[in-house]
């Protein structure tokens, strides 16, 4: 009998665990979205992703992305030890869809504010109306 009391005060004990964290999670339909971070081990700094080169293609008929500008917002020292690390950038469709990847090296990026680097070009220029995410990889 204790086992049976024991078990059950186990039980309502991890229960009210699970729902304390479970009510601590708010989603409303104006904070909802998703998103890919990953922080690199060269730099906890945030990055921001712009479209480095656009090109206007008459078969699309729209702009095509080929490279992007991957740039550090708060350019701390540790943002240089970026240098040489391998990177990985893709970009993403609608529904998860791979659109198109580029790797190579970081090269370039200095200590200063504003600090930045260009990737290497994607084999096949995308959409860039298809593009609705981004994934970037430093030192992966």
């Amino acid at each position: 009998m204790k086992r049976i009391i024991g078990a059950g005060v186990a039980g309502v004990i991890a229960f009210s665990g699970i729902y304390a964290l479970a009510a601590s999670l708010s989603v409303s339909s104006n904070q909802l979205g998703a998103g890919t971070s990953v922080v690199a081990s060269c730099t906890a700094d945030s990055l921001t992703v712009t479209y480095g080169t656009l090109a206007y293609s008459t078969t699309i008929p729209g702009y095509t992305v080929s490279a992007l500008v991957i740039k550090d917002n708060t350019a701390t020292p540790s943002w240089t030890t970026c240098n040489s690390e391998a990177y990985r950038v893709t970009l993403y469709g609608s529904g998860g869809g791979s659109l198109g990847e580029v790797t190579g090296t970081v090269s370039g990026v200095a200590n200063t504010s504003g600090s930045s680097f260009t990737t290497a070009s994607f084999g096949t220029a995308v959409n860039a109306n298809l593009i609705t995410g981004v994934a970037v990889v430093i030192g992966g």
